[in-house]
Protein backbone atom coordinates (compact mmCIF):
# COMPACT_ATOMS: atom_id res chain seq x y z
CA UNK A 1 0.00 0.00 0.00
CA UNK A 2 1.26 3.53 -1.14
CA UNK A 3 0.16 6.35 1.55
CA UNK A 4 0.86 9.92 1.97
CA UNK A 5 -0.11 11.16 5.53
CA UNK A 6 -1.33 14.92 5.15
CA UNK A 7 -1.82 17.41 8.53
CA UNK A 8 -0.80 19.98 9.54
CA UNK A 9 2.60 19.85 11.84
CA UNK A 10 1.63 18.35 14.94
CA UNK A 11 -0.82 16.72 14.21
CA UNK A 12 0.42 13.40 14.77
CA UNK A 13 2.10 12.06 11.25
CA UNK A 14 4.98 10.36 12.53
CA UNK A 15 3.47 8.70 16.06
CA UNK A 16 1.02 7.15 13.54
CA UNK A 17 3.33 6.25 10.62
CA UNK A 18 5.41 4.06 13.25
CA UNK A 19 2.40 2.72 13.77
CA UNK A 20 1.17 1.88 9.91
CA UNK A 21 4.50 0.93 9.11
CA UNK A 22 4.30 -2.22 11.60
CA UNK A 23 0.81 -2.88 10.74
CA UNK A 24 1.32 -2.57 6.63
CA UNK A 25 4.87 -3.89 6.95
CA UNK A 26 6.15 -1.22 4.96
CA UNK A 27 8.56 1.71 5.74
CA UNK A 28 8.26 5.27 6.58
CA UNK A 29 9.56 7.65 3.90
CA UNK A 30 10.06 10.77 6.06
CA UNK A 31 11.58 13.31 4.24
CA UNK A 32 13.60 15.25 7.07
CA UNK A 33 15.16 11.90 7.71
CA UNK A 34 15.99 11.07 3.81
CA UNK A 35 17.35 14.29 3.73
CA UNK A 36 19.24 14.00 6.30
CA UNK A 37 20.49 10.91 5.42
CA UNK A 38 21.50 11.51 1.56
CA UNK A 39 23.64 14.83 3.02
CA UNK A 40 25.39 12.23 5.60
CA UNK A 41 26.01 9.90 2.34
CA UNK A 42 27.10 12.53 0.01
CA UNK A 43 24.65 11.39 -2.63
CA UNK A 44 24.72 13.50 -5.71
CA UNK A 45 21.29 14.83 -5.10
CA UNK A 46 22.18 15.28 -0.83
CA UNK A 47 25.03 17.39 -2.05
CA UNK A 48 22.64 19.11 -4.24
CA UNK A 49 20.61 19.86 -1.18
CA UNK A 50 23.43 20.53 1.37
CA UNK A 51 24.28 23.34 -1.25
CA UNK A 52 21.47 25.45 -0.84
CA UNK A 53 21.12 24.42 2.60
CA UNK A 54 24.48 25.40 3.33
CA UNK A 55 23.32 29.16 1.83
CA UNK A 56 20.50 29.06 4.01
CA UNK A 57 17.70 28.44 0.96
CA UNK A 58 15.09 26.09 1.04
CA UNK A 59 15.95 22.56 -1.47
CA UNK A 60 13.99 23.26 -4.31
CA UNK A 61 11.06 20.87 -5.08
CA UNK A 62 13.39 19.08 -8.04
CA UNK A 63 16.45 18.33 -5.32
CA UNK A 64 13.33 17.58 -2.82
CA UNK A 65 11.48 14.62 -5.52
CA UNK A 66 14.81 13.56 -6.78
CA UNK A 67 16.27 12.52 -3.42
CA UNK A 68 12.15 10.64 -2.99
CA UNK A 69 12.46 8.89 -6.37
CA UNK A 70 16.15 7.75 -4.82
CA UNK A 71 14.61 6.53 -1.98
CA UNK A 72 11.46 4.94 -3.03
CA UNK A 73 13.82 2.44 -6.00
CA UNK A 74 14.91 0.74 -2.64
CA UNK A 75 14.50 -2.71 -2.23
CA UNK A 76 12.14 -2.12 1.17
CA UNK A 77 9.98 -0.07 -0.66
CA UNK A 78 8.91 -2.54 -3.39
CA UNK A 79 5.56 -3.24 -1.13
CA UNK A 80 4.37 0.19 -0.51
CA UNK A 81 5.60 2.88 1.51
CA UNK A 82 4.35 5.67 3.78
CA UNK A 83 5.22 9.22 2.95
CA UNK A 84 5.59 12.11 5.95
CA UNK A 85 6.45 15.76 5.23
CA UNK A 86 5.93 15.32 1.59
CA UNK A 87 4.13 16.45 -0.25
CA UNK A 88 3.53 20.11 1.08
CA UNK A 89 2.36 21.71 -2.20
CA UNK A 90 0.54 21.46 -4.87
CA UNK A 91 3.64 21.67 -7.25
CA UNK A 92 5.62 18.99 -5.33
CA UNK A 93 2.09 16.98 -5.93
CA UNK A 94 2.35 17.69 -9.62
CA UNK A 95 5.89 17.00 -9.58
CA UNK A 96 5.82 13.99 -7.86
CA UNK A 97 2.63 12.80 -10.05
CA UNK A 98 4.94 13.28 -13.36
CA UNK A 99 8.11 11.65 -11.77
CA UNK A 100 5.11 8.66 -11.79
CA UNK A 101 4.93 8.12 -8.24
CA UNK A 102 1.80 6.77 -7.55
CA UNK A 103 -1.00 6.29 -4.44
CA UNK A 104 -3.09 4.15 -3.24
CA UNK A 105 -4.75 6.26 -0.37
CA UNK A 106 -4.22 9.94 0.77
CA UNK A 107 -4.98 10.13 4.69
CA UNK A 108 -5.62 13.30 6.21
CA UNK A 109 -5.55 13.92 10.08
CA UNK A 110 -8.12 16.36 11.31
CA UNK A 111 -7.28 18.16 14.38
CA UNK A 112 -8.14 21.83 15.34
CA UNK A 113 -5.34 24.30 15.81
CA UNK A 114 -6.32 24.76 19.10
CA UNK A 115 -5.17 21.42 20.30
CA UNK A 116 -2.17 21.78 18.31
CA UNK A 117 -0.67 24.09 19.95
CA UNK A 118 -1.27 22.10 23.30
CA UNK A 119 0.19 19.56 21.75
CA UNK A 120 3.67 21.18 20.45
CA UNK A 121 4.64 22.80 23.52
CA UNK A 122 4.97 19.31 25.17
CA UNK A 123 6.77 17.64 22.54
CA UNK A 124 10.21 16.63 22.91
CA UNK A 125 12.67 14.67 20.54
CA UNK A 126 16.13 12.96 21.25
CA UNK A 127 19.26 15.40 20.30
CA UNK A 128 21.34 11.73 19.38
CA UNK A 129 18.62 9.42 17.47
CA UNK A 130 15.50 11.60 16.26
CA UNK A 131 12.90 9.54 18.39
CA UNK A 132 9.74 11.90 19.27
CA UNK A 133 8.34 11.70 22.76
CA UNK A 134 5.76 14.26 24.33
CA UNK A 135 5.59 14.92 28.26
CA UNK A 136 1.89 14.03 28.36
CA UNK A 137 0.97 11.82 25.15
CA UNK A 138 4.52 9.74 25.01
CA UNK A 139 6.22 9.79 27.53
CA UNK A 140 10.02 8.98 28.14
CA UNK A 141 10.78 6.15 31.07
CA UNK A 142 13.06 8.53 32.36
CA UNK A 143 11.93 12.78 31.82
CA UNK A 144 14.78 14.28 30.01
CA UNK A 145 15.98 10.68 28.68
CA UNK A 146 15.25 8.68 25.08
CA UNK A 147 14.21 5.60 25.82
CA UNK A 148 15.99 4.31 22.64
CA UNK A 149 19.53 5.20 22.62
CA UNK A 150 19.79 7.47 26.37
CA UNK A 151 20.34 10.57 24.71
CA UNK A 152 19.00 14.03 25.96
CA UNK A 153 15.65 15.34 24.68
CA UNK A 154 15.35 18.98 23.64
CA UNK A 155 12.62 20.75 22.97
CA UNK A 156 12.76 21.94 19.01
CA UNK A 157 12.82 25.74 18.01
CA UNK A 158 10.00 24.37 15.63
CA UNK A 159 7.92 23.46 19.12
CA UNK A 160 8.15 27.33 20.47
CA UNK A 161 4.57 28.71 20.59
CA UNK A 162 5.39 31.44 17.99
CA UNK A 163 6.64 29.17 15.63
CA UNK A 164 3.97 26.96 16.12
CA UNK A 165 1.60 29.52 14.84
CA UNK A 166 3.26 30.61 12.40
CA UNK A 167 3.64 26.96 10.97
CA UNK A 168 0.43 26.67 11.29
CA UNK A 169 -0.70 29.63 8.69
CA UNK A 170 1.89 28.33 6.11
CA UNK A 171 0.29 24.72 6.51
CA UNK A 172 -3.02 26.34 5.84
CA UNK A 173 -1.99 28.09 2.95
CA UNK A 174 -0.06 26.08 1.30
CA UNK A 175 -0.85 22.24 2.10
CA UNK A 176 -3.92 22.32 3.01
CA UNK A 177 -5.33 23.05 -0.83
CA UNK A 178 -3.76 19.11 -1.45
CA UNK A 179 -6.92 17.66 0.51
CA UNK A 180 -8.91 18.96 -2.35
CA UNK A 181 -5.98 18.18 -5.06
CA UNK A 182 -6.24 14.57 -3.79
CA UNK A 183 -10.00 14.05 -3.28
CA UNK A 184 -10.62 15.37 -7.14
CA UNK A 185 -8.31 12.58 -7.44
CA UNK A 186 -10.54 10.11 -5.48
CA UNK A 187 -7.53 9.45 -2.94
CA UNK A 188 -8.64 11.09 0.18
CA UNK A 189 -9.68 9.95 3.41
CA UNK A 190 -10.26 12.20 6.21
CA UNK A 191 -10.09 10.94 9.66
CA UNK A 192 -10.76 12.61 12.87
CA UNK A 193 -8.30 13.10 15.62
CA UNK A 194 -9.32 10.79 18.51
CA UNK A 195 -8.85 10.91 21.51
CA UNK A 196 -5.59 8.43 22.03
CA UNK A 197 -3.00 7.68 19.60
CA UNK A 198 -4.38 4.27 19.66
CA UNK A 199 -8.38 4.95 18.69
CA UNK A 200 -6.37 7.78 15.46
CA UNK A 201 -4.77 4.74 14.33
CA UNK A 202 -7.97 2.46 14.49
CA UNK A 203 -9.58 5.13 12.80
CA UNK A 204 -6.94 5.31 10.23
CA UNK A 205 -7.07 2.06 9.63
CA UNK A 206 -10.70 1.51 9.39
CA UNK A 207 -10.48 4.68 6.49
CA UNK A 208 -8.30 2.39 4.91
CA UNK A 209 -10.15 -0.87 4.85
CA UNK A 210 -8.39 -2.81 7.18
Amino acid sequence: MKLILLGAPGAGKGTQAEILCKELSIPTISTGNILRAAIKNGTPTGLKAKSFMDAGKLVPDEVIIGIITERLAEEDCKNGYILDGVPRTIAQAEAMEKAGIVFDAVVSIEISDETIMERMSGRRVCEACGSSYHVVAVPPKQEGVCDSCGGKLVQRKDDAPETVKARLEVYHKETEPLKDFYAQRGLLKSVENQSSVAETSQAILHALGR
